[in-house]
């Protein structure tokens, strides 16, 4: 059973946490323990420990005279972290090619259109829970669970080295709309496991190549 104070420690720590992932805090933002206290109704202790999970997690740094700060963006580890997505999510996707249903198909067609309507209102956070969602229904029936804790672990990494809140531009995203659209067709055409692993690899390294050339 968790103490009142683990309990304060856990809630502290997925504030600051979901601040730092959806950029409330962005990199370099100083974080006032005392001002957090305050706010989250707590002594300074559970923050102060929330924080150095946080540091463990690699979300936050300490630096001098400023104190825990929102660690830097780390496009090396962005990059590399992407790039072993695009192996794993491949590989899934193509396993559980083989056990796609219609009602899965369905679910996928819904989500690339809500995925465009996201896109037509500008709402690029919800896009881009829709994107995630898309992407989890295309591998979760793989069949194989250390790959998809791979991947889980993969995502993981992925949200505390990108943290900006990176977005596609608007072009990138309405080609990921339609590279979607293939990838369900391919998948209800039951096409060979390799096809899907490869266009499901280069879908996600396209993100990856239009991240570097926006960057250039």
């Amino acid at each position: 059973m968790k103490t009142s104070k683990q309990s304060k420690q856990q809630y502290a720590y997925q504030v600051i946490r979901s601040r730092i992932i959806d950029s409330r805090y962005e990199p370099g933002h100083r974080i006032i323990i005392d001002q957090l206290a305050r706010e989250l109704n707590t002594s300074p202790i559970p923050v102060r420990e929330a924080i150095r999970q946080l540091e463990a997690d690699g979300l936050i740094t300490f630096r001098p005279y400023s104190g825990a700060v929102v660690t830097p963006f780390n496009e090396k580890a962005y990059r590399e972290t992407l790039s072993v997505l695009a192996v794993l999510e491949g590989m899934a996707a193509s396993l559980a090619s083989q056990n796609i249903t219609a009602e899965t198909l369905a679910e996928l067609t819904l989500l690339n259109s809500r995925m465009s309507d996201a896109l037509y209102e500008l709402d690029f956070p919800l896009f881009s829970s829709y994107n995630r969602q898309f992407h989890k229904l295309t591998y979760e029936n793989c069949g194989n669970d250390y790959l998809l804790q791979s991947i889980v672990e993969t995502w993981e990494r992925l949200d505390t080295v990108k943290q900006r809140g990176i977005m596609m531009k608007p072009s990138r995203m309405k080609k990921s709309i339609e590279e979607h659209d293939m990838l369900i067709q391919l998948l209800s055409e039951k096409a060979p496991k390799q096809i899907i692993e490869e266009f499901a690899r280069k879908h996600k390294l396209n993100t990856l190549q239009a991240f570097l050339e926006k960057n250039q």
